[in-house]
């Protein structure tokens, strides 16, 4: 079959250029949606409470957690994010993080009455998806752990 007939789009078939084109495309948008990801949860989510900005410090103030768990919340969401673009880590950061916004669901309704509390669901279907898509990286990941 020819590249010709498969883009017309009258073959039941794609070809294997074609076949390789979209994996390319869907492995590239995955790794961008994985950078952006990593970028808000380093600069947008962990940098205001490892740097103890005033609107995260009064955020936990109100939950009455204190700076402690401020501190431990940022470093957390700072590790998942780089954690995110360490292709060995991936899956198990996205579910790490995944988790951590189960947490955040949790509290929004709790302490902030629903406040935002759609943000952390939003944030679990790409987290996911990658948690998914990357899953292949685990075993990986248990050849490492087990030599040491």
């Amino acid at each position: 079959m020819s590249e010709t007939t498969a883009s017309t789009g009258s073959a039941t078939s794609m070809t294997p250029t074609a076949t390789s084109g979209r994996a390319r495309a869907a492995r590239i948008a995955l790794r961008s949606l994985q950078v952006l990801l990593a970028l808000f949860y380093g600069i947008a989510s962990a940098l205001p409470k490892l740097i103890a900005h005033p609107s995260a410090v009064e955020s936990f103030d109100r939950i009455g957690w204190g700076s402690g768990a401020m501190y431990t919340i940022g470093a957390l969401e700072l590790a998942g994010g780089v954690a995110l673009l360490i292709p060995v880590l991936q899956s198990v950061a996205a579910t790490a993080l995944s988790a951590l916004m189960v947490g955040a669901f949790i509290v929004q309704l709790t302490a902030f009455d629903g406040q935002n509390a759609a943000t952390p669901l939003i944030l679990i279907v790409p987290l996911a998806l990658i948690a998914w898509a990357r899953r292949d990286h685990n075993k990986d990941l248990v050849r490492l752990v087990r030599r040491r």
